[in-house]
């Protein structure tokens, strides 16, 4: 079968093949008229849209011939230069140059001068070492003294130190040396000879050496600690020590961390004489104490609970005193507009230790007589508010009611001895100290406004009210309290400022011609101050101060008037090595 379609399919083609033949051998084939019935219908046959991306169907892929440039350089003159273009300058001060170093030196009248000079240095990456050295010095002048009211008061303080990386140290040595005198004697001096006045000696020289150390830990338990050992002395043979260690622990406990500071405080010392020269007088008064708190934080309440236990062994010549102190130790703060209003309260106590030192450095007038004990500070419940009025305006208001047991007051030291003995601060002219409980009902508000970057101003103010068991008043408190400052920079050369103090009443004793002790009160007084300075300088600068402008010749302490009007004129220089 498929032999014989073979055969017809040749057949075919060699009979078409004739004919074509045939019509190219006779051209003339004449012509015919065609008759269409039919009308033409065209169509459109499907359209193909061609690849955007057309596939390449060659079988094999031709290699790229690789093409080598040679670039023959030559150098061509040119003197063409574009313009760099600069980025647009911002106007910014200049960035003040650090010094580690500077020198002070003032002069003013009542022949006083005030120096001091402090350097520090790294000696490594990660220790430094410094030093400070005080000075200042009054001859005196009081008009209404009749004997020497010259002071001194000197102190060198050394400190090395060293930041690593888990934990940062620094260890501390001094020394100060005080000379003050004992110029306020009672009216009752006024019409004595000035020869026999003369034979006088009131001079007191204090000496305080100390050494200590802190160091801080980070990622520990062990938080920090401080330790000092401080000797004073003064020129009456009077000597005491002074030695506390305080270290803090960082303690969690499930998710809470709790803070529990410890206490180890003594002090001890002695006098050749009691105030009523009955021989001489010892003291001594070791405090051990922990402190536990947990602190509670959640959105805007913050609460630390804690509270306060102390074990005190005390001495007093031949006689013990060994009590066990608890004090509620509560704070708590609510943001209640954010930070424009937080609402805050507490319930503190705490064991205060005094010390001989403590008490001349409140008041360098005492005599060294003075019966040493801590002050038994039950518990001071406060609530107040604090926030910011506006962005630069910041207030704090608060009303506290405070109950100390065994408070010291400083009281005048009636007449003595008789004029010409040895004892400088025995004529009525020092003071010592007496205990009694005292209850404090105190009102304190404070507003602080930074105007601008060039202008600060401030103002604070307390009201004390006072109640004692057995004294009939709480002596050397004040009522009031005021003071206000305010500093300006009035040229990127000249700054200045002024502030003033107010002090209230206050209530002493004193003994008059019969002998009998009388109450007697102390004018409130206001203290105005103000400073002015020039930076010439990165490194000088120029400096006006001028003390109590108004000339008041108020009294500090009972018969104790201060120098009047006093200026001071000096110039601070800072330095590199």
């Amino acid at each position: 079968m498929k032999t014989k379609l073979r055969y017809i399919a040749i057949a075919i083609a060699f009979a078409g093949a004739q004919q074509a033949f045939a019509q190219k051998k006779d051209e003339n084939i004449g012509t015919e008229v065609v008759n269409v019935v039919k009308p033409y219908t065209p169509t459109i046959s499907d359209a193909f849209k061609v690849k955007e991306t057309p596939v390449i169907e060659d079988e094999q892929e031709k290699q790229k011939e690789e093409i080598k440039y040679n670039i023959f350089s030559f150098p061509v003159a040119s003197t063409f230069a574009p313009d760099k273009g600069k980025a647009a300058t911002v106007d910014k001060e200049a960035r003040e140059k650090y010094y580690n170093n500077y020198a002070t030196l003032g002069i003013g009248n009542y022949g006083t001068i005030n120096a001091e000079l402090f350097v520090t240095e790294n000696v490594s990456d990660t220790d430094y070492m410094g030093g400070m050295l005080r000075h200042l010095s009054s001859q005196g002048g009081i008009d209404a003294a009749k004997v020497d009211d010259n002071y001194y008061n000197t102190a060198l303080d050394l400190t090395y130190g060293s930041r690593q990386q888990g934990y940062n140290w620094s260890t501390d040595l001094g020394y100060q040396n005080q000379v003050y005198n004992w110029y306020g004697l009672p009216l009752e001096f006024t019409d004595i000879a000035p020869e026999t006045i003369a034979e006088v000696d009131p001079q007191q020289t204090y000496h305080t050496f100390y050494i200590g150390g802190k160091i801080q830990t980070k990622d520990s338990y062990f938080h920090d600690a401080s330790a000092q050992y401080k000797r004073f002395w003064d020129a009456y043979g009077s000597a005491e020590n002074r030695f506390f260690l305080t270290p803090s622990l960082d303690i969690p406990i499930m998710d809470e961390k709790i803070k529990v500071d410890l206490v180890a405080d003594y002090v001890g010392g002695t006098f050749e004489k009691d105030i009523n020269d009955m021989g001489d007088m010892s003291y001594s008064h070791f405090n051990l104490g922990i402190q536990p708190s947990l602190l509670y934080q959640k959105e805007d309440l913050s609460v630390q609970l804690g509270a306060g236990i102390f074990y005190s062994m005390g001495k007093m010549n031949e006689e013990t005193d060994n009590k066990i102190f608890v004090y509620p130790q509560v704070k708590a703060s609510y943001k209640v507009v954010g930070d424009l209003m937080v609402a805050y309260a507490g319930a503190e106590g705490t064991l205060r230790q005094n010390s001989y030192a403590d008490f001349v450095s409140q008041n360098p007038f005492v005599s060294p007589t003075l019966a040493v004990a801590p002050t038994d500070q039950q518990y001071d419940i406060y609530v107040g508010l604090k926030g910011k009025l506006a962005s630069t305006v910041a207030y704090n208001i608060r009303g506290s009611y405070m109950n100390e047991d065994n408070r010291a007051f400083f009281v005048n030291n009636a007449l003595l001895t008789s004029l010409g003995d040895d004892e400088g601060y025995s004529y009525g002219n020092s003071f010592g100290l007496v205990y009694d409980r005292l209850q404090t009902i105190s009102f304190f508000g404070e507003l602080k406004a930074d105007f601008s970057q060039k202008i600060h101003f401030g103002i604070n103010g307390t009201y004390y009210s006072y109640s004692t068991d057995d004294l009939e008043e709480a002596f050397n408190m004040p009522q009031m309290k005021v003071g206000a400052s305010l500093d300006v920079d009035i040229m990127p050369k000249w700054y200045a400022g002024t502030n003033i103090f107010f002090t209230g009443e206050r209530k002493d004793v004193v003994m008059v011609t019969s002998g009998d002790l009388e109450t007697v009160t102390l004018e409130s007084f206001f203290d105005l101050n103000a400073h002015l300075g020039y930076k010439y300088n990165e490194r000088l600068t120029g400096f006006l101060k001028l003390n109590n402008i108004t000339g008041q010749d108020y009294q500090r302490w009972v018969n104790y008037p201060v120098q009047g009007f006093q200026f001071l004129i000096g110039a601070s220089y800072k330095f590199n090595f």
